[in-house]
This record gives structure tokens, C-alpha cells and sequence, in this order.
């Protein structure tokens, strides 16, 4: 995102927190960290290195980041105070966060309660006793839901980057091909898309065109029950069907989409072909509903009143709100009462599970325009048979 897009999306933040009496935020989350500074640590606490956005309710933030990554942050950020640490040295990062609190104990500091690091959170209540931790997650899930033409236009860059992932995927299956080589076919095609978007040169070259995580692959009956099973050494057999999910692995310029297709090798069953097409059918009834003025439970209902005129229960939810992370707000899921507005995204979904038997899954990335939705992942997916 562009430096004045963040720093405008900072002062909104502010404005909101500053409206509950909140004196200072304190944000640990990669993702909101990015939305707000456009800066991207790799690694924090994977490695035991957390970075922190400090925003107070008036002034200019400041990033606490460690000495490794700061030339990194400097590039990457419009926030001109980078407060750098180093492993071992006085309290490291500690010393940054106690140096801003410490002159008022009765501050209102805002958190997200549940993405913050309990090693950060248990710092600030041990260290802190006076302070008041407000949650203050809702506020920017809030300001994330409707996307901006900008951040629409870098989804729909990650929605080819998922579609070339799936042909590469697609042209290495075969009869007697490990699931691995299958694996490996689509994170190259899905690499190699990316890097046709990044430039060599400016701010963008920062980031890695790398498709990677363990991709969700699984092939044969039983085992396509088991959801999230990832690719093993299994080979490919005659008559079977593999399911491929990309829905981890799409991680372009710090977006996330889903997108799902499963192809059959050789021939299909009669049975799963007819539940292949309850799943396309279940999916189609969200989409038609997607809309502006409806709610996120309303999509969900319209998919599961099609599993269970075909004698099914609900599989999982008929779909997420996608971006900045895996899964935003609003759901597509019983209880959801948000109002869909134009601008939203969606990995919207069908699925039919049979438990030890088979599964059958699709999915699609989409954004919701004023007159219903435009697929991010525009691709087919009529039931399709390898030879």
C-alpha cells in the first residue's frame, strides 16, 4: 500500500480509539502492523522477536522492531521513529515500552486481546499493574472489511497468482504422480505469476513473489474426508480425484485469498459426479445471494437449504471475509448478522464430506460489487476428468 494510504488509515485509527478515552495503542498482529505502516517482519515471534506499533492518541507512531530488521522497516514504512533493539541487550524491546508508559501508570492502552502474544501482554500486566487494557481488535477489523479500488486491484493480481497455481497444479496430474510433484508444479506455476507483478526496482521489490507453506493436497477416496490433509507421498491412482486448496499459500503483497478445485483422473463415479454437482449448486445459491443489503448469515442459508434438500448437514461455513488476513470479518456462517456492503471480499464455498468415504470441494475468491459480486478467481470449474 502506498505511504499516504497508511498514513491516513493511522489517523482514522486514531481518531476511533481516541473517541473511547484510549491514551496509546499498541499493535502486535503482521497484518494490522502492515495495514497501518505498510511494513512487513517476517518472522517476530516465530523466532521470540516481537515488533510493536506504538500509536499514540495524538502525535506520530513509532515501530519497535529489532536491530536486524530496521533497515528493512525504514524502507518499507512511512513512520519516520524506527526504535530498534537487540537480543540480550538492557531489557530489548521491553525497555522501549516501559520508557513510553512509565510516566502515566493509569493510561487506557489499547491491544488486540487476542492476537497480542501473551508474552507481550503478560510484560505489560506484571510490568504495568495500573494500566487498563482496552481491546481495540474490533476497531481496525472494522476499518479492514471494505476494501479500497487499490487493495482490490492487488487481489485481483492475487487471484491470478491462485489460478496459475491451480493450472501448474493441473498439468502434473497423472496416474503413478506422487501428490508432492503435484504440490510442487503449483507453487512453481503460483511463483512464477507473482514475479510477473513484482518489479526489480521501487518499494514493491520488497516483496517475495515466494509461494510456499504446506499446501492442502489430498487424492484417492477416504483421505478427501479428511479436509486440511496436506500432500504426502501417496501416487495418484486411475479413477481417483485430487483436491487441491490454495487458500494458505496465496500470500501476494501481503494479501490472502481462497480459491479450491478438484479434478478427477482417468473417469468419475455416477455418485461423485452428482455430488460434485450439489457442491457447485451449494456454492452458485451463496453467490446468487451475495449481495449489497443482505446479511452474512442470509449467504450462508441460501447454500445450506441446497445440502439439506440432498439429505446433508452443513460441512463448514459457506464462506470468510479475506485480505490483509486468512480470515477477516464478516463470516459467511449462522449467527452473522452483518449487513454486506460493495467492497467486501469473500472466499465463498461447496463442500459435500462423507465421512472415510470421499469429499468433494470448490471455492472461490470474490469481491461484492452494488449489484452483486465479480469473482477474483475467475477460472472454470465444470467436473473435469485427466486423462
Amino acid at each position: 500500500m502506498g505511504h499516504n494510504t497508511c498514513r491516513r488509515r493511522t489517523q482514522e485509527f486514531q481518531r476511533r480509539f481516541a473517541d473511547e478515552d484510549i491514551d496509546i495503542a499498541l499493535i502486535h498482529d503482521s497484518d494490522n502492523i502492515f495495514y497501518l505502516s505498510a511494513y512487513r517482519d517476517y518472522l517476530s515471534m516465530q523466532i521470540g522477536r516481537p515488533t510493536i506499533l506504538a500509536i499514540p492518541s495524538s502525535g506520530e507512531p513509532s515501530i519497535i522492531t529489532p536491530n536486524l530488521e530496521a533497515e528493512m522497516c525504514k524502507q518499507m514504512t512511512w513512520i519516520g521513529d524506527t526504535k530498534e533493539w537487540a537480543d540480550g541487550v538492557a531489557g530489548e524491546w521491553r525497555d522501549h515500552l516501559r520508557a513510553m508508559l512509565k510516566s502515566n501508570t493509569s493510561l487506557r492502552v489499547g491491544v488486540e486481546l487476542f492476537r497480542m502474544h501473551p508474552v507481550i501482554q503478560h510484560y505489560l500486566r506484571a510490568e504495568f499493574p495500573e494500566i487498563e487494557l482496552v481491546d481495540i481488535f474490533d476497531i481496525l477489523a472494522d476499518m479492514r472489511m471494505i476494501k479500497t479500488p487499490e487493495e482490490i486491484d492487488i487481489m485481483r493480481q492475487a487471484g491470478q497468482v491462485a489460478v496459475a497455481m491451480c493450472e501448474g497444479g493441473l498439468s502434473a496430474i497423472a496416474e503413478g504422480v506422487p501428490e508432492y510433484e503435484i504440490a510442487l508444479a503449483l507453487i512453481a506455476g503460483g511463483t512464477r505469476k507473482a514475479a510477473e507483478f513484482i518489479p526489480e526496482e521501487g518499494m514493491d521489490r520488497l516483496f517475495s513473489p515466494m509461494i510456499y507453506n504446506l499446501p492442502v493436497l489430498q487424492s484417492g477416496g477416504p483421505d478427501l474426508s479428511m479436509v486440511h490433509r496436506r500432500a504426502s507421498v501417496r501416487k495418484v491412482k486411475r479413477g481417483e480425484s485430487v483436491y487441491m486448496c490454495y487458500c494458505e499459500l496465496t500470500n501476494f503483497k501481503g494479501f490472502k485469498i481462497g480459491f479450491d478445485r478438484q479434478y478427477w483422473v482417468g473417469s468419475v463415479t455416477d455418485e461423485e459426479a452428482r455430488l460434485y454437482e450439489i457442491t457447485l449448486r451449494a456454492q452458485q445459491a451463496a453467490l446468487d445471494t451475495l449481495r449489497p443489503g443482505v446479511t452474512a448469515e442470509e449467504v450462508n442459508t441460501a447454500s445450506e437449504n441446497v445440502y439439506k434438500e440432498e439429505g446433508f448437514g452443513a460441512c463448514y461455513r459457506t464462506g470468510r471475509s479475506i485480505g490483509y488476513s486468512l480470515i477477516e470479518n464478516p463470516q459467511l456462517k449462522s449467527g452473522d448478522k452483518t449487513v454486506i456492503q460493495a467492497g467486501m471480499t469473500f472466499a465463498v464455498d461447496g463442500a459435500v464430506s462423507v465421512e472415510g468415504v470421499t469429499g468433494i470441494r470448490v471455492g472461490d475468491s470474490v469481491v461484492v460489487t452494488e449489484k452483486g459480486f465479480e469473482y477474483l478467481t475467475p477460472y472454470p470449474k465444470d467436473l473435469r476428468v485427466v486423462d
